[in-house]
């Protein structure tokens, strides 16, 4: 595959093209799907200029838009049905229940009802209780309707195709997936790639690309994909390994060709964003169980969302629906349940029941010096598994999580609310129980109060984080500055036109970010680290790390590959990131590896920033405003929109010459039309 990977919605677009070129009797009916418009997520701009007279807008009632495409296709024409967003798709039950489906066979002979209903679906979106729910299991086990999924994996031409060919049927969409790119062919990323198994719109298997064996096997649908994945590099960093399955169709199911993989897993879980009760994940469990209950080691899992409607308010409906957080931490429970093979103890296991082995303070970053112990996920003297959750403790910016190093009974050392240094002792592990009580519980460390309480104020450890990070760069960091100031006028009418065609909210921070990275090729010893005096060790890709303060102290999570995916993406991963910093949840890996950081200082009145050098990054860029104010121009003086972009830098690397043509390069693709273009495609 040349070039990017077309978003989902682009391939969606394509292939109904491509259908339309290929099938002259197909016809699309649907709310507002007519040219300029083009469908609330845009899927169909263009049929109807292309094909006009076969792209039908209609009124408001999903249920009639639905009878007429059953009446359609029993005149011998095909039919694919848009519905708004798939909550109405309840309005269209009666016609596909007990028109459209019972057509095939309910007249003594099979009558082909050629009828795809495509559907919108799921939350993550901020949509609501109304246009966010997953309706798929409302519909399955109908007879004569198949039911498909889109997924990053599979080209939608080929579930369209099949949907017409077989029909009829529904495509189910996932909103979140619209702004998503599909994986290109076989990759994933640098640790998963994928395969397809059983057709173009058969499995889609995605695997560990060094070939490991599954310890966990995870079936989702297609919307789930990405929260999957997340969740499996969750997992791996625990030194788990998972495979997904993730297929096309949806109903009827075919495991055959995936059923080699499920029977050789520790574990088998089915992930999905419906609620629970009468779902797809509850029937691919029970076909499971009884084609290959002989070879399971445990009966499926199965994980789906709360039992609520979907809220509006993102960090409720990051609460309600089920994400890769607690997709990893449910499989990571589930796993130590289940025997692993028995083997023979080492030598090293045998001296283990003399010498304990001991667990201590790991280096969790470079700013703190101390981190505070907040819970034991296994109780003294309880026997815990190599690899798994032992406890989590509190950095400056994070909490973190400490896999046992070895398997045994824990021999707790450090309580809960205790503070210690890198390499202290935490616990011991035993290869058999042990006698000794362990020591009595410690107080949690009182602060030192060195004035009366109303007369101090005494920083929370996120604020002392980022004091530690200020003072070493001030201490290690020569840094020189540079400014320039940058028209944005026609930036903000670009995003504006990119907001409405991906349906993503996506501004100057994304297109900032995405600028920096496309200027690391011409300035590669700005996105490095100094090893010593005289060598720079160059980043391998643009991964920009950004500031985010939602209140609860200032953070800088990385957004990962920056020059390579699109803005939609970005503006995905920003808006996580905040609700991330609302909540506290950030993880070290997620605030580590940065190439170079943005701080972003967009509020109304900010004239100038000038930023630090993280240590130990080299730069770091600000943006401030944008503000409104008269500027020349070969007409005379105008009002326009403009921001001041700055440049802090190690002046032992980068000089001035350097900072201002970096700055310049930047402040092009925020006002150049042409690099506006390619930075915004």
């Amino acid at each position: 595959m040349t070039g990017p990977a077309p978003r989902v919605v682009e391939a969606l677009n394509r292939a109904l093209h491509r259908l339309f070129d290929e099938r002259p009797t197909l016809h699309l009916l649907g709310e507002d799907v007519l040219d300029p418009y083009g469908g609330a997520f845009k899927a169909t701009r263009g049929l109807s200029t292309r094909h006009p007279g076969r792209v039908l807008t209609t009124p408001l009632s999903e249920g009639g838009i639905a009878g007429v495409a059953g009446g359609l296709a029993l005149a011998g024409d095909e039919a694919v049905v848009e519905m708004m967003f798939g909550d109405f798709a309840a309005l269209a039950f009666d016609p596909v229940l007990n028109l459209i489906s019972k057509s095939v066979t309910m007249y003594g002979e099979r009558v082909p009802m050629p009828v795809v209903v495509r559907c919108p679906v799921g939350g993550n979106r901020g949509y609501g209780p109304t246009h966010s729910q997953s309706v798929q299991k409302h519909f399955l086990g109908i007879p004569n309707l198949a039911l498909y999924e889109t997924t990053p994996f599979h080209d939608p031409y080929a579930l369209l195709k099949e949907g017409l060919d077989r029909g009829p049927s529904m495509l189910f969409e996932d909103k979140v997936l619209y702004t998503r790119r599909l994986y290109p062919d076989g990759v994933v990323d640098g640790h998963f790639a994928f395969q397809l198994l059983g057709g173009p719109a058969g499995w889609a298997h995605v695997a560990p690309a060094d070939g490991g064996p599954a310890d966990v096997v995870l079936l989702c649908p297609g919307g789930m994909a990405h929260r999957a994945i997340e969740a499996a590099h969750l997992l791996r960093e625990r030194g788990a390994t998972v495979h997904l399955l993730v297929p096309a169709r949806l109903h009827p199911l075919d495991l055959e060709p995936v059923l080699p993989l499920i029977t050789g897993a520790r574990l088998v879980a089915v992930a999905e964003e419906s609620t629970e009760g009468g779902t797809w994940g509850a029937d691919v469990a029970a076909r499971i169980h009884r084609q290959a209950w002989a070879e399971l080691r445990a009966p499926v899992l199965l994980l789906s969302s709360a039992d609520s409607v979907v809220p509006t308010a993102p960090h409720l409906e990051a609460e309600v629906l089920l994400g890769a957080p607690r997709i990893a931490a449910e499989l990571g429970r589930a796993l130590p349940e289940i025997a692993p093979t028995p083997v023979r103890p080492t030598a090293v296991e045998e001296a283990g029941r003399l010498a304990g082995v001991p667990v201590v303070m790991p280096k969790l970053n470079n700013n703190d010096t101390a981190y505070l112990v907040l819970e034991w996920h296994v109780p003294d003297g309880g026997y815990v598994e190599e690899g798994e959750p032992l406890l989590d403790v509190e950095t400056s910016k994070a909490v973190e999580e400490i896999t046992a190093p070895a398997s045994g009974y824990l021999r707790v050392l450090a309580q809960t609310g205790s503070e210690l240094g890198v390499a202290e002792p935490l616990a011991e592990l035993f290869a058999a129980p042990q006698d000794e009580p362990a020591p009595a519980e410690l107080p949690a460390k009182e602060p030192e109060s060195a004035a009366p309480a109303d007369r101090t104020y005494r920083l929370d450890r996120v604020q002392q984080g980022t004091a530690a990070v200020v003072t070493r760069a001030h201490r290690e960091v020569p840094a020189a500055f540079a400014a320039v100031e940058v028209r944005v006028d026609a930036a903000l009418e670009r995003l504006r036109a990119v907001s409405e065609e991906t349906d993503a909210e996506v501004g100057l921070p994304e297109l900032l970010v995405r600028a920096v990275a496309a200027a690391r090729p011409a300035f590669p010893h700005l996105f490095g680290t100094l090893l010593d005096e005289r060598t720079v060790e160059l980043a391998e890709r643009a991964d920009i790390a950004v500031t985010v303060d939602a209140g609860n102290g200032l953070y800088t999570p990385v957004l990962r590959d920056c020059a390579a995916r699109p803005l939609a993406e970005l503006a995905d991963d920003l808006m996580e990131f905040r609700l991330k910093a609302y909540r506290g949840e950030f993880t070290a890996g997620e605030l580590s590896g940065g190439a170079l950081t943005v701080s972003l200082n967009l509020e109304p009145g900010v004239l100038l920033v000038r930023p630090i050098v993280m240590w130990p990054q080299l730069c770091m860029v600000s943006i401030a405003g944008p503000v409104r104010r008269l500027v020349p121009s070969d007409d005379g003086p105008v009002a326009a929109n403009v921001v001041t972009l700055g440049l802090a830098h190690d002046h032992r690397v980068v000089n001035g010459r350097d900072a201002v043509a970096f700055l310049r390069t930047v402040a092009e693709g925020l006002s150049d039309p042409q690099q506006l273009a390619k930075l915004t495609d």
